[in-house]
């Protein structure tokens, strides 16, 4: 498929032709835990949906940090592609591919170790503990998988292609639910043969769109051009990289912090919690791609130093997810019920009930996180990932804050969890606003 140049044209059309596949794709992605969540708390229990619930959560943190850090190399990838510079491109994807590598490397070697630490730290309830270790032990063995596949998807969407990354994705997510459904019901592996599906899937779709990237890339198949180790351009990654980061593992160390609180509260509340935050996660993941792909936009416009055209995008990109958003807190609003059964049995009457209650509250505010992604694709795009990493920890840090503050002491209970969200995405939306004005960062 032929590469998108986000520099020209339509911009309203060349967003959302750009989105889309990457929509689709998350979309995708989320299919991988999702059917585990849906096949462990219908043929399991509740106990079983409960571990990977709370394994998820800590797996989405540890995945983040990858995953940071190769968002990051891709706001370089883009700029340098906006430039025209395409052998300072091809120093930066060797730069960041070791640095990346290394890092993933690295986490094997603290996590593995640590794992029975780190699961007391989450208050893992005893009745849980074997369960949620059995599969945050297989699952693991798939981050290496993880980062080849973001690495070379982020390369692939920096240069105007998100449709490959989509490709990859569909076959390996259709591999994860075939190999799930035959792993747990049909050779009773449990919660380990539920991990092990996403593990194969992971590797097909790290180990084809690395493949595909070194057959199909001019830039990469090109040995002519010898490779200088520039340590200095790799110090200038190295920051970028490890600000959006430590955006991203700060965002979900503050939703691990919150499964750690949220597991205070017993099996009910967390099976509830496991299961709405997928709801939850699949209704606002469209405007968290499309504030990606709005990032991107920003990087190669940055590049190629078209400023008011990215603040023509930023207003049309805003206008978007508003409306979108609006109209996903509705649905998820009127359907809360049926949404939670999905994953839970419409006898487990507790769990839907606290399930709907989060959901009322916490869906009914989509528009707060809507426009937050889109303040950090805008401050990554334009190299200022720190900026981003601030607003991050505005959101978390009050959302962390009043958790802690409130639900154990109050008679809001877990309430107080459900309603610190949304006011967190108030203060760093307003906060991310504040800061586009005074700074008037795009003259800097």
């Amino acid at each position: 498929m032929k590469e998108i140049d986000l520099t020209k044209g339509n911009i309203f059309n060349k967003l959302i032709s750009f989105s889309l596949p990457m929509i689709a794709g998350n979309l995708l992605q989320q299919i991988y835990n999702f059917v585990d969540t849906l096949i462990v708390g219908k043929y399991l229990g509740a106990n079983a949906l409960a571990a990977v619930g709370s394994a998820y959560t800590l797996m989405i943190f540890i995945t983040s940090i990858i995953i940071g850090l190769c968002m990051g190399s891709g706001a370089f990838f883009s700029e340098d592609y906006g430039a025209g510079e395409k052998k300072k491109l091809k120093e930066d994807i060797w730069l960041s591919f070791w640095f990346i590598f290394s890092v993933s490397i690295l986490i094997y070697f603290i996590v593995y170790p640590g794992m029975d630490f780190i699961l007391r730290i989450l208050q893992t309830p005893k009745e849980l503990m074997t369960l949620t270790k059995e599969y945050v032990t297989v699952v693991f063995a798939g981050i290496i998988f993880v980062y080849l596949y973001n690495f070379f998807a982020y390369l692939l969407r920096a240069i105007g292609n998100s449709f490959i990354p989509l490709v990859f994705l569909l076959i390996s997510s259709l591999l994860n639910i075939a190999l799930d459904i035959y792993f747990v019901t049909g050779l009773n592996m449990g919660v380990a043969g539920a991990a092990l599906a996403t593990v194969i899937a992971q590797a097909v779709s790290g180990l084809g769109i690395l493949i595909y990237s070194m057959y199909k890339l001019p830039f990469l198949k090109n040995r002519k051009d010898r490779m200088i180790f520039n340590l200095q351009r790799l110090k200038q990654i190295i920051i970028n990289d490890v600000a959006t980061g430590i955006q991203q593992s700060v965002m979900n160390f503050g939703i691990l912090m919150i499964q750690g609180l949220v597991n205070s509260f017993g099996t009910i509340v967390m099976a509830s919690f496991a299961a709405a935050v997928k709801i939850d996660t699949l209704a606002y993941m469209p405007a968290q791609e499309f504030g990606n792909a709005y990032s991107l936009f920003v990087s190669q416009n940055y590049g190629a130093n078209k400023k008011e055209r990215i603040k023509e995008g930023t207003k049309i990109s805003f206008a978007v997810s508003f409306i979108f958003c609006l109209m996903i807190s509705f649905l998820v609003y009127i359907f809360a019920g049926s949404l939670m059964q999905i994953f839970i049995d419409a006898s487990e009457t507790a769990i839907i009930k606290e399930g709907i209650r989060y959901l009322r509250i916490e869906g009914a505010m989509y528009v707060g996180i809507g426009m937050l992604f889109l303040w950090y694709g805008y401050f990554r795009g334009i190299n200022k990932p720190q900026i981003s990493l601030l607003l991050t920890i505005i959101s978390l840090g009050t959302r962390v804050l009043l958790s802690y503050a409130l639900a154990p002491r109050t008679p809001l209970g877990v309430v107080a969890i459900w309603c610190s969200i949304p006011i967190g995405w108030i203060l760093a939306d307003l906060s991310g606003f504040y800061l586009y004005l005074k700074k008037n960062i795009l003259d800097i």
